[in-house]
């Protein structure tokens, strides 16, 4: 599987808001059981949409600043980024066919 890119608060510009390319953010902390369930749901989109998505994740225990600027209040919350804009949210565990939808749509935007 593909490995996620890991975004902080120094990278959250070039890797996601600069991206030429939609960007797939699993926004997850490591005591969230839920997002260890979405993890490799999103590894795996990444892996069947590559070269058209790219797929990221933060750790909001270490970048709080980004959930704040985002609203993000309940994780798991996976956004879709497409020019510099959120294009597509969910919050908590949903089955891959939910996240490809999302995927899906903001391809043909």
């Amino acid at each position: 599987m593909a490995k996620p890119i890991e975004v902080t608060e120094n990278n959250f510009v070039s890797e996601v808001l600069e991206a030429d390319i939609p960007v797939m953010i699993d926004f997850w902390a490591p005591w969230c059981g839920p997002c260890h369930m979405v993890s490799p749901i999103i590894e795996s989109l990444g892996n069947k949409y590559d070269g058209r998505i790219k797929v990221a994740k933060v750790n909001l225990d270490e970048f709080p600043a980004i959930a704040s600027i985002y609203g993000i209040r309940s994780i798991p919350a996976v956004f879709i980024f497409n020019g510099g804009e959120v294009a597509e949210r969910t919050v908590g565990a949903q089955p891959e066919y939910a996240f490809a939808a999302m995927i899906e749509r903001v391809l043909k935007q």
